[in-house]
């Protein structure tokens, strides 16, 4: 089944094209990767996922619905968005952070949406003692495992995740990913995640989008693009994978 896709969507900003009749389907469960140049329409893609960017033309469907303006702030509640610099309020402690969502849709059980902050801090691994403490209390890892958590609390279907780790180190990035895959696994998320660091893409994706000038160049498992790169800008792309580097 497909949780996500586009039909024939294109989008521009001031007369400049962005997505260009694009085409995409994500299937239940599956964790997509995607890459690209910086301005090449991956985070348009992704908000056009979330009905943040309307598309001029083509559809959105997101889980069998197609997003209009009717629908659009329901469908948008089976969805968590974490982007890279972890958007949390700073003057919210993290618990309040965690369960921000359930309380505007109506959760006001104070009781309840804390046992909720407290399941979601062991989801992404951290300690009961971070309830309390505030965004700058907290170093970059740990922002970012509140983000996620955050994302979690909606009990979404879906995750859009925008370079979420493109701001940490290396060691850090590390641990997020396998923590990422980990809750992948766990939770049966379908998570659609941009990122600028090949080699973070060919570890995470069950499938790899491969985009420029906002057309797809190919999207396969990341083993197949290796091996059967598509064009010349893909294969330069996947040679890049040995030196480390980011686009």
């Amino acid at each position: 089944m497909d949780m996500i896709r586009l039909e024939h969507v294109s989008k521009s900003f001031s007369s400049k094209e962005i997505l260009r009749d694009f085409s995409l389907s994500v299937k239940e469960g599956e964790f997509l990767t995607v890459i690209g140049r910086s301005g090449c329409g991956k985070t348009t893609m992704l908000k056009t996922m979330n009905g943040l960017h309307p598309p001029d033309s083509g559809h959105v469907f997101v889980d069998g619905r197609e997003i209009n303006e009717e629908n659009v702030i329901k469908l948008r509640r089976n969805m968590g968005y974490v982007i890279q610099n972890r958007g949390l309020f700073p003057h919210m402690t993290v618990e309040k952070n965690i369960t921000y969502v359930p309380v505007i849709s109506g959760k006001k059980n104070k009781a309840a949406n804390r046992e909720l902050a407290l399941r979601l801090l062991g989801a992404v691994g951290l300690e009961e003692s971070m309830l309390l403490r505030y965004p700058a209390e907290l170093s970059g890892g740990q922002q970012q495992r509140v983000g996620i958590a955050r994302a979690l609390a909606a009990d979404p279907k879906i995750m859009l995740m925008d370079e979420p780790f493109g701001a940490l180190d290396e060691i850090t990035k590390q641990a997020m990913q396998d923590e990422i895959m980990r809750l992948h696994k766990e939770l049966g998320l379908t998570i659609v995640f941009i990122t600028h660091d090949i080699r973070e893409a060919m570890k995470l994706g069950d499938r790899m989008l491969v985009m420029d000038q906002g057309k797809i160049l190919q999207l396969d498992k990341p083993e197949a693009i290796r091996e059967h790169p598509a064009d010349s800008f893909v294969k330069e792309l996947i040679g890049l994978d040995n030196r480390r580097y980011k686009l």
